[in-house]
C-alpha cells in the first residue's frame, strides 16, 4: 500500500459507485469486528478467572456495535446493499474471535492487534479519498479509525506480540482481513 490516496474511476455514477464499495466494505468489517469481540467474549467469559478480560472485550464489542450501527444506517440512507458475504462473516469472525481465544489470551490480544492494523489502513486510505468528496463521511471515518487504533495498542500493551506463533498468527489473520476486504467491496 503506497499510502497515496485512489484516483477517482472515470465514468458516469463512478463516485456513487465507489461510495458504494467503501460503505458495503466498512459494514461488513464492523460486523466482522462485532464477532470477533463475541467470540472472545463467549471463551473468556467461560473461563475461570477471565471475567475482567471477558468486560474488556464486551467494551470493545459495544464500540464495534455503534460503528456498525452507524454503517447500518448508511447502507439505508444511501441505498447500498451489504456484502453477500454476510453470513460467512458473521461466522467467520466469531469463529476466528473463540478459535483465537481458546488458544489462549495473549492469542486473542494477537488477533485483536492482526485485525485492527488491517483496518487502520484501510480506514486510512478511505479517509484520504474521501477528504474532499465527502468530508463528513471522512470525519467520522477518522473518529472509528482513532477507536480501532485504540483497540490495536491496548491489544499490543496486554501482551500480543507475546503469544506463541505471533508472526504467523498475525500474518494468516492480516491475509483474511486483506481479501475479505477485496471481495466484500465487490460482491
Amino acid at each position: 500500500m503506497t499510502g497515496k490516496p485512489i484516483p477517482p474511476r472515470p465514468g458516469r455514477g463512478a463516485g456513487a459507485a465507489r461510495l458504494a464499495e467503501i460503505l458495503r466494505v466498512d459494514h461488513a468489517g464492523e460486523l466482522a469486528a462485532v464477532q470477533i469481540y463475541r467470540g472472545q467474549r463467549a471463551v473468556m467469559g467461560a473461563a475461570p478467572g477471565k471475567g475482567a478480560l471477558a468486560g474488556h472485550f464486551a467494551e470493545m464489542e459495544s464500540q464495534e456495535a455503534e460503528h456498525l450501527a452507524r454503517f447500518d444506517r448508511l447502507l439505508t440512507e444511501r441505498r447500498v446493499r451489504p456484502t453477500l458475504f454476510t453470513p460467512v462473516w458473521r461466522l467467520a469472525g466469531f469463529a476466528l474471535g473463540a478459535g483465537t481465544a481458546l488458544m489462549g489470551e495473549k492469542a486473542a490480544h494477537a488477533c485483536t492487534e492482526a485485525v485492527e492494523t488491517v483496518i487502520e489502513g484501510h480506514y486510512a486510505e478511505q479517509i484520504a479519498e474521501l477528504a474532499d468528496g465527502d468530508p463528513d463521511l471522512a470525519a467520522e471515518l477518522s473518529k472509528f479509525r482513532d477507536e480501532e487504533l485504540a483497540h490495536r495498542d491496548s491489544a499490543v500493551d496486554q501482551g500480543a506480540r507475546e503469544a506463541p506463533g505471533y508472526g504467523l498468527l498475525s500474518a494468516v489473520i492480516g491475509a483474511g482481513c486483506r481479501a475479505a476486504i477485496r471481495l466484500s467491496e465487490k460482491i
